[in-house]
């Protein structure tokens, strides 16, 4: 499978929005694992960060086409003391490489999604997970903000975009707004920045398609620069 450009290999309709909005809407549920079209032929690969317990293998786990690889493990004492589980009482299992899955972006281009572990002793990992990809999401919980300060600067070290979604666990129904994310983030305006629950598929999708037309609009900015 051939790796290209993104201006290549994205096509948008009049409105800027790419195929991915169509495929959002018209994909199979998630029981309906779809095989990998014949006529596929470019892989983009997106990274999904953030924090321990934010959500990354569930919204891995809700967009992809196919049975996802996880590698989960169960929690032991060996982490006590050095794992940051605050406010995750109910959290049981942990990353340990990464997630995989996918979801077709055109019948031709698929994205190829890698969740990163979030434990703080897995982040050596992470500049690897970043070789060759086009872009990332960052994925934030408000109870613990700080732990996305680490994914958002070595993506800017990277110089890879990304886009940052608020995962709204239960409790959370808008006690800080996006603006004040924003600003304890110190996110730019040009870096996209929604609301979403991962354990849905149609939210996580439309964060793809966030991540999709924020690469696209940048790829448009870099042709028409002289």
């Amino acid at each position: 499978m051939d790796s290209v450009s993104f201006e290549d290999s994205v096509s948008s309709d009049s409105s800027g929005r790419t195929h991915l909005e169509s495929s959002a809407r018209t994909s199979a549920e998630p029981s309906a694992r779809t095989p990998l079209s014949a006529a596929a032929e470019t892989g983009l690969k997106i990274v999904v960060v953030g924090g321990f317990g934010v959500g990354k293998t569930t919204l891995v786990r809700s967009v992809s086409e196919i049975r996802p690889l996880n590698t989960e493990e169960v929690m032991t004492q060996a982490g006590v003391g050095i794992d940051r589980t605050a406010g995750l009482a109910d959290k049981s299992t942990t990353t340990v490489a990464f997630d995989f899955g996918r979801i077709s972006l055109t019948e031709r281009t698929v994205l190829y999604l890698f969740g990163a572990p979030g434990q703080e002793r897995f982040w050596f990992l992470w500049d690897r997970l970043f070789a060759g990809t086009l872009g990332a999401v960052v994925l934030v919980d408000t109870r613990r903000m700080s732990d996305c300060w680490y994914a958002i600067d070595r993506l800017e070290h990277h110089k890879t975009p990304f886009v940052v979604a608020v995962n709204r666990f239960e409790g959370d129904t808008g006690a800080f707004s996006l603006s004040e994310i924003r600003q304890a983030l110190a996110l730019s305006e040009h870096i996209p920045l929604i609301d979403c629950d991962a354990r849905v598929r149609s939210s996580g999708k439309n964060v793809l398609i966030t991540l999709v037309d924020h690469l696209y609009e940048l790829a448009m900015a870099r042709e028409m620069t002289p």
